[in-house]
């Protein structure tokens, strides 16, 4: 299987092209930057620190895709939809990491997908989507007794906050006891708040160092408390899980879909 790396001097698009060289049953087709990026030019396996391929770094999304049997790209949304834009009149299915997408960015992927194959997901490993479905199965369980409180952090460099899977832990918690995040929703305290508000959902984050990932989920109740979390030492997890979805994603018809799809949830 030929996959193409888009965001290929980033750092998810190296380790995802150092885990493709470790990887078999599959070859590396490519990899992209923006026009007038410094990587262009550069061999693909010396961007990722390891022997050279022959393969020089690209800058056209749509010639990638024409060589690849599947795309993986982890960028920023904005590039992210021009790309899928360019690979939607070529059909070749896509893995977006991407994270940071408003509502209205939500809805144009959401209708490119049904003209190409993708699977979106804010956090691409294994442990995290196993914990977004024991939220969601906890807030149903627990109800609005308990008040939920999702803290995350991450390495200093990181863009948004919160971050992609500290949503998608909210929608889940949300999903569970029945309403929709945006209406629960309360993204920080400051100065005199007053009580919290019934059947809030609240996020706190942290930025620092160069912590990979870090997420808990806390639910508080009357004389008890319950705290579900994850931890990723390693990126890693995310690019093998990134392998993973495109190996499952190709031949599939177009459509939206998610790791819980990927990994039979």
């Amino acid at each position: 299987m030929r996959i193409g790396v888009v965001g290929c001097a980033g750092r998810m698009g190296r380790t995802v092209l150092g885990e493709l060289r470790a990887t078999e049953g599959v070859t590396v087709a490519g990899g992209i930057e923006a026009p007038g990026h410094p990587a262009v030019g550069r061999d693909l396996g010396e961007l990722a620190g390891g022997e050279p391929l022959g393969i020089p770094v690209g800058d056209d999304v749509a010639a990638l895709a024409r060589a690849a049997d599947v795309l993986i790209e982890f960028t920023l949304p904005e590039p992210t939809l021009a790309h899928l834009r360019a690979v939607a009149e070529v059909g070749t299915p896509v893995v977006v990491g991407t994270t940071g997408f408003d509502s209205g960015q939500m809805r144009e992927l959401e209708a490119l997908a049904a003209r190409v194959p993708v699977v979106w997901a804010p956090n691409m490993s294994q442990g995290v989507n196993l914990l977004l479905a024991l939220v969601e199965t906890v807030a149903r369980t627990l109800g609005a007794d308990f008040d939920v409180e999702i803290v995350e952090m991450h390495h200093r460099h990181k863009v948004d906050a919160p971050s992609g899977t500290a949503l998608a832990l909210g929608r889940a918690a949300a999903a569970g006891r029945g309403v929709d995040l945006e209406t629960v929703r309360v993204d920080a305290r400051v100065g005199h708040t007053g009580p919290r508000p019934t059947g809030a959902i609240g996020f706190a984050v942290l930025r620092g160092g160069d912590v990979v990932g870090e997420h808990t989920v806390v639910f508080a109740g009357e004389g008890e408390r319950l705290e579900l979390g994850h931890r990723a030492t390693d990126r890693r997890i995310f690019a093998r899980g990134a392998i993973r979805a495109a190996r499952w994603l190709v031949g599939r018809p177009p459509g939206l879909y998610g790791m819980r799809e990927v990994l039979g949830l």
